[in-house]
């Protein structure tokens, strides 16, 4: 299991670019990540692929409805095959639900709604009290995580001990929309990584250049000098500690390598 990869990163020339709509790299045997090419839109998010012995587990559907340019279920079905799947979202961005529809009528699916309540209700949830889902063989903990968006979800893999952020923790702009359940959010997440083995933090975008605080502009279609996209425990700290610092003023600040965002208009 590796995340040594080489993720496209978009192209000068966006209408000119050649790769394929989605890049996969297989994590593991039973572990798919998938990224949408930025020439497809420039969110460009990552999506994850679960399988366990029972059925399996799409995270996010990506920025794109139509399936001639993003062909999202053709490319989860090659993966699977026929096996029953839910597809469930970190959160219910306009840039993580896109593709929902190419999945209404496949067999043996769930698509999980994006409301709080329908996710709550589906996954079994007290909300904002943690739960487990089990694949079959394989559970993962759901932290209900609120403050960018009020169904976010943050999913652990017992497998794998990948811990799944969506945009709620990322290398990029950590938009805020409601700052107390976002501080809130972060507290249950450090609290739970403070008794679970952690191998990679990973959100559903990039936006940075591997120079320190250094950020792509919004809309960028090409980001040549992106960072990596894996994220550690400490990165976690150090937004708790960058909370502390803007102390739920308004505006964006940059606090060495966290950049928050905390503003009345979405950006995502």
């Amino acid at each position: 299991m590796n995340l040594d990869v080489k993720w496209h990163a978009g192209s000068p020339s966006p209408r000119a670019d050649t790769a394929p709509p989605i890049q996969v790299h297989a994590y593991a045997d039973d572990t798919w990540i998938l990224r949408q090419n930025k020439a497809i839109h420039y969110e460009a998010p990552f999506m994850f692929l679960l399988a366990g012995e029972s059925r399996c587990l799409l995270l996010d559907t990506g920025a794109t409805a139509s399936a001639e340019y993003f062909p999202l279920r053709a490319t989860v079905d090659s993966l699977i095959g026929d096996r029953p799947l839910v597809v469930a979202h970190t959160h219910g961005h306009g840039d993580h639900v896109a593709a929902d529809a190419q999945f209404a009528d496949r067999p043996d699916t769930v698509v999980v709604g994006r409301g709080r309540d329908e996710v709550a209700s589906f996954f079994g949830l007290d909300w904002p009290a943690s739960g487990i889902f089990d694949l079959g063989d394989r559970v993962l903990d759901l932290i209900p995580g609120p403050g960018h968006h009020e169904a976010a979800v943050v999913f652990y893999d017992r497998r794998t001990e990948l811990l799944f952020t969506g945009d709620t923790i990322l290398p990029g702009r950590l938009i805020i929309d409601v700052w107390d359940d976002y501080v809130a959010t972060i507290d249950r997440v450090l609290a739970f990584c403070e008794t679970h083995p952690v191998s990679h933090v990973l959100g559903c975008h990039v936006e940075m250049s591997r120079e320190r605080g250094d950020m792509y502009p919004i809309g960028s279609a090409y980001q040549p000098d992106e960072r990596p996209l894996q994220m550690a425990v400490d990165d976690i700290r150090a937004i708790r500690a960058a909370l502390d610092v803007v102390d739920g003023a308004h505006g964006v600040h940059v606090v060495d390598d966290v950049i928050i965002f905390h503003l009345s208009v979405h950006v995502h």
